[in-house]
């Protein structure tokens, strides 16, 4: 059965790092669209970060540009998202997703695609 298993979440002070990773088993990431959302308790879920497969465009929110970064390996069928200089606002539970579908991802936004593959869900707490 197709499915992310997603890790490397937890708590961590403000100014620390963190990479999270989801591992798809069952298809194969190289030739979609990645990405990160996350929700923060009482907030709508956000786009943080996308790689699009048409035309490699990559997104970045405002709020998280320069400090994090997004990344795949093919030869490990992992996504990965580097988050340095972490703070107390970047809490929130963090999901990975993957899709073929298109139009969701470009270099100003990341909107919620359909169709996607997504992650169980890892949560990312940072406070000293």
């Amino acid at each position: 059965q197709a499915h992310f298993v997603e890790s490397g979440g937890g708590l961590v002070q403000p100014g620390g790092s963190l990479r999270l990773s989801c591992a798809a088993t069952g298809f194969g990431l190289e030739y979609k669209t990645i990405g990160w959302f996350r929700q923060a308790p009482g907030k709508e879920r956000e786009g943080v970060s996308c790689i699009s497969a048409t035309d490699y465009s990559t997104y970045y929110a405002d709020s998280v540009k320069g400090r994090f970064t997004i990344s795949r390996d093919n030869a490990k069928n992992t996504m990965y998202l580097q988050m340095n200089s972490l703070k107390a606002e970047d809490t929130a539970v963090y999901y990975c997703a993957a899709h073929t579908t298109r139009g969701y991802c470009s270099g100003t936004e990341y909107t919620t695609p359909y169709g996607a593959y997504w992650g169980q869900g890892t949560q990312v707490t940072v406070s000293s």
